[in-house]
């Protein structure tokens, strides 16, 4: 189980999205309030954004985020209208270390999961590593759940280029409600292509992790849109998502909600 929150806005500094905010992920890290699985997300952690021609970037570390001594200057002076982050609890079995660290990032996208599969190693990974595209599986550097189902993600957009990738995602989660039987899943998944942010709140034989939503936040500028896994400030300000939907978050428009 992870932490994760995403920004999108006017541009503001990392710190103001990332350090600044009374629950912000720092703080989710040590002390959550909505995290059912874990205690901590001390596993490590990173933020991802896009630079001027368009390709999504990451800083990754391995270690807590507190323990890092580079965030505070960081975040005085990197500024992005974008913005997307998560700390980490690793689940047993997925090792620490930099390539099962998210976000992570192919193409135009940048994507990280909140959740687990059961019996992934047993019995889910291998009927992926049969489905999934030689190209599709060259791209894989960890070994963990979460990087599987970008996997799964990236062969289904990448495929079909006419599809939507909330039609992808929704694609995606319904093979996935199939192929886990009677075993559980948290599939909770923030992403974006670097215009629109997308998150899906959603489970298999289990309750959804929590994900929360706001466009009117007063810590943040006006117009500005974020989702996270617990408000990252006054609970008045945030709405949850309902479960089983997708959210998207446009610029200019207002967010949608659609059911899977």
């Amino acid at each position: 189980m992870c932490r994760i929150a995403a920004y999108l806005g006017p541009e503001i500094s990392l710190g103001r999205f990332l350090l600044q905010p009374e629950h912000s992920l720092v703080v989710q890290s040590w002390a959550p309030r909505e995290l059912r699985f874990a205690k901590l997300n001390a596993d490590g952690f990173g933020f991802g954004w896009y630079k001027p021609e368009g390709d999504p970037a990451c800083y990754l570390n391995a270690l807590p985020i507190w323990s890092d001594v580079n965030l505070d200057a960081l975040g005085d002076t990197l500024h992005q209208p974008l913005w997307l982050a998560s700390v980490r609890s690793a689940t047993p079995g997925f090792s620490t270390g930099l390539a099962n660290t998210q976000p992570f990032l192919s193409r135009e996208l940048l994507y990280t999961h909140n959740g687990f599969m059961r019996n992934f190693e047993k019995r889910i990974r291998p009927r992926l590593l049969q489905s999934l595209h030689p190209d599709i599986l060259a791209g894989i550097q960890g070994n963990t759940d979460s990087e599987y189902l970008f996997a799964m993600l990236r062969q289904t957009f990448f495929e079909n280029e006419d599809l939507s990738l909330e039609s992808a995602i929704a694609e995606v989660l319904g093979q996935l409600d199939e192929l886990m039987g009677e075993d559980s899943a948290l599939l909770n998944l923030v992403i974006t292509d670097g215009q629109r942010i997308y998150a899906a709140r959603h489970a298999v034989n289990g309750e959804c992790p929590s994900l929360y939503y706001t466009t009117d936040d007063e810590f943040f500028p006006e117009g500005a849109q974020l989702v996270a896994s617990e408000p990252l400030t006054g609970a008045s300000f945030w709405q949850s998502i309902p479960e089983h939907h997708v959210l998207i978050l446009d610029p200019a428009e207002p967010p949608e909600l659609l059911a899977l």
